[in-house]
């Protein structure tokens, strides 16, 4: 039986949840960072096969991975010749999903106070994804590639449960399919093995509440718009 205190703690962490752009520097306790993979892995999966593996990165190794990524990344020439592994986004952008990306990417740009003519202030701001945005933990998400998509569903329930088990920890994250880009990287710097593809990566960490970017709070449609009732 659940009680009404438990309840409203997992509503809390659950909608309490947001993506995190800026972290303080404050390490995360590796008992911690244990127990919250942990208590993620309870993810259903179909047939109990469990298709995920995270890669935890702190400290110098952390910056590693940034540095070679950066490297590339602010060189057009080299940026170019990497590509994600995988569509994340549509090849072709209708409404109303057009309309929600381009809001909820001028509003964090409008707190930064980035106008669309600065190219290069919104360039920085993309590249501090491979920053993990300051987070002391950086995780790297893959799966094997045999796996099928509907291991890929199973993985989306697996990477919330780690979101909402930080915020039950007064912890934030911030899941970053930005990763995906430089795979190639990422397993060369992580010596993946070559049947796993990298899914995202994601920061975790200590949310910096100084900073604006973080009092974004993107909106949800309404339940009328994606719910119907059939009795």
């Amino acid at each position: 039986m659940i009680s009404n205190g438990q309840q409203e703690a997992v509503d809390a962490a659950i909608t309490s949840r947001r993506s995190i752009r800026a972290f303080l520097d404050t390490p995360v306790e590796q008992a911690d960072i244990e127990r919250i993979l942990e208590v993620a892995a309870r993810a259903p999966s179909g047939t109990n096969t469990q298709p995920w593996k995270v890669y935890v990165l702190t400290g110098q190794a952390r910056l590693a991975l940034s540095d070679a990524i950066l490297a590339v990344h602010t060189d057009p020439d080299q940026s170019r010749q990497h590509t994600e592994e995988y569509a994340y986004y549509p090849r072709e952008w209708v409404s109303p999903f057009i309309d929600r990306r381009r809001k909820v990417g001028w509003d964090l740009y409008s707190l930064l106070g980035l106008t669309r003519d600065d190219k290069a202030g919104m360039a920085a701001q993309h590249a501090r994804n491979f920053r993990f945005f300051d987070a002391p933990v950086g995780l790297i998400f893959t799966i094997d590639r045999v796996m099928e998509q509907g291991s890929w569903l199973d993985y989306g329930m697996f990477l919330q449960n780690i979101m909402v088990a930080a915020r039950g920890r007064g912890l934030d994250t911030c899941p970053q399919a930005a990763f995906t880009q430089y795979h190639r990287i990422i397993a060369g710097q992580l010596q993946l093995p070559s049947n796993e593809t990298v899914v995202c990566g994601m920061a975790l960490g200590w949310a910096d509440p100084a900073k604006i970017e973080n009092s974004l709070v993107t909106e949800r449609a309404p339940l009328s718009t994606f719910v119907h009732f059939v009795n």
